[in-house]
């Protein structure tokens, strides 16, 4: 296990009051929950960002990682007790949470990082997220806690854990599952629910595909809107202590949603926490392009502008952006980028993104680089890293330390859906460019 110091901006005292909680109720015990992390996502359907890294180390929104979301709503609520489990392309991921989060000797709190790793019990990988989670039981059972609060290392929301924990304290529940009224379409890719007047979970079923099945769930709550008459949970689950420790003793199988839910369901004390506010699963290549993209709108359904519950991430120490004769419309463009470009339009530039003269960029996503030129000379990074002069963009996925020529046009000119080239790639219609990557001059796709 390793343990971390706390940086200023996590420090206990500092945090602000949580909103959305009713300043006349009794306070809640936060110190007495410990969260569970699960950071191993492999995620194959984003291809080709997780050539290198895990699901949760992809870079969002220009400075985050899609593990910060978590472990942000996590520390804005006062949950101080975190464990995070990994296994894929994890060291990536540790460095981020090793250089950003730190809990002083003054603090209770404490990250700790769980890698898969051989014990002497058992020498395989995780098999699925409640495997993952009981495979590392020993590390759980000596947490003084009362609750422990599993949540996924790859999804977007702004939440406050404390109403899940006061509803789980009043109603004694051995389990509360967070959901959301859902569409059809989002319906087949969660579980569902139907759920009684008093909240109590009657049925549960992982991602059911067909209509008949789907037609079961429909106003599960009484939920009449056309448009989501379903309920669907939102894969975090707050168990009460001895209720987990037992479920995954007795049971034996592999995934919390297949599995251990549904038949945490049948033996019943299971409460449903319905939840109003903005959520996502970062599943596909388009998801995770849309949820970028929404960041670009004046008022986004996810708010990383809120000063009461900030998103942290690591401080990068960078100076403000340099733009010359550029022409910029709702647009992030984060620190130490210098752009020359023509037009920048709907689009994010990340950190240290360079973009040469005579460029238009449009819907695009540049995550920039971790340095200016390259430290070493090697045959895995380009030479020079940038967007070069007069190139076209749009609709793009750029990972980074990205070397694009002159004249380059990115704009998925045959409209194709998918697409595997050398180095280029299209998903869900949108040109992904993978890390390290060189495009050379007058290149057309």
């Amino acid at each position: 296990m390793n343990s971390l110091e706390n940086p200023p901006q996590v420090l206990q005292e500092e945090l602000p009051t949580p909103p959305l909680e009713d300043a006349t109720l009794p306070p809640v015990d936060m110190n007495r929950v410990a969260v569970l992390i699960l950071g191993g996502g492999q995620g194959t359907r984003l291809f080709p960002l997780t050539v290198t890294r895990c699901k949760p180390a992809i870079c969002f929104g220009g400075i985050y990682r899609l593990i910060d979301i978590p472990i942000s709503n996590a520390i804005n609520c006062r949950c101080n007790k975190l464990f995070i489990i990994t296994q894929f392309l994890s060291s990536s991921l540790h460095q981020h949470i090793f250089q950003t989060y730190r809990y002083d000797i003054f603090s209770s709190g404490f990250i700790e990082l769980l890698p898969a790793e051989e014990k002497p019990s058992r020498k395989e990988w995780f098999q699925g997220t409640a495997d993952a989670v009981r495979q590392n039981i020993e590390y759980f059972i000596e947490t003084p806690v009362d609750y422990f609060l599993i949540l996924s290392g790859d999804q977007l929301y702004n939440m406050n854990f404390q109403s899940m924990v006061r509803m789980a304290q009043k109603t004694q529940a051995d389990l509360i599952v967070a959901t959301l009224p859902v569409n059809k379409s989002d319906a087949k890719r969660m579980g569902l629910l139907k759920v009684s007047s008093d909240h109590s979970i009657t049925d549960f079923c992982e991602k059911p595909q067909e209509d008949e099945v789907l037609k079961q769930y429909e106003s599960a709550t009484g939920n009449t809107k056309e448009e989501k008459p379903y309920l669907g949970s939102m894969g975090i689950y707050l168990f009460k202590r001895e209720a987990l420790l037992n479920i995954l003793k007795n049971d034996k199988r592999d995934d919390f949603g297949k599995h251990l839910i549904p038949a945490m369901v049948q033996q019943g004390k299971t409460k449903a926490y319905i939840y109003d506010g903005y959520w996502e699963d970062i599943g596909t290549i388009e998801s995770f392009y849309n949820a970028n993209m929404a960041l670009t709108r004046q008022k986004p359904l996810f708010d990383c502008y809120d000063e009461q519950r900030p998103i942290f991430s690591h401080r990068t120490n960078l100076p403000g952006p340099k733009i010359f004769d550029t022409q910029v419309k709702n647009s992030i463009i984060c620190q130490g980028a210098v752009v020359e470009a023509d037009e920048i339009t709907h689009s994010i530039l990340g950190p240290r993104t360079v973009v040469k003269k005579g460029t238009i960029i449009r819907d695009s996503y540049i995550m920039g680089s971790e340095f200016y030129k390259p430290p070493i000379q090697t045959d895995r990074l380009p030479k020079e890293i940038g967007i070069g002069e007069n190139c076209l963009i749009k609709k793009c996925i750029i990972d980074k330390h990205v070397s694009i020529g002159n004249n380059v046009q990115l704009v998925n000119k045959q409209n194709r859906t998918t697409y595997d080239g050398d180095n280029v790639f299209i998903r869900d219609g949108i040109i992904v460019v993978p890390r390290g990557t060189t495009i050379p001059d007058g290149f057309v796709l």
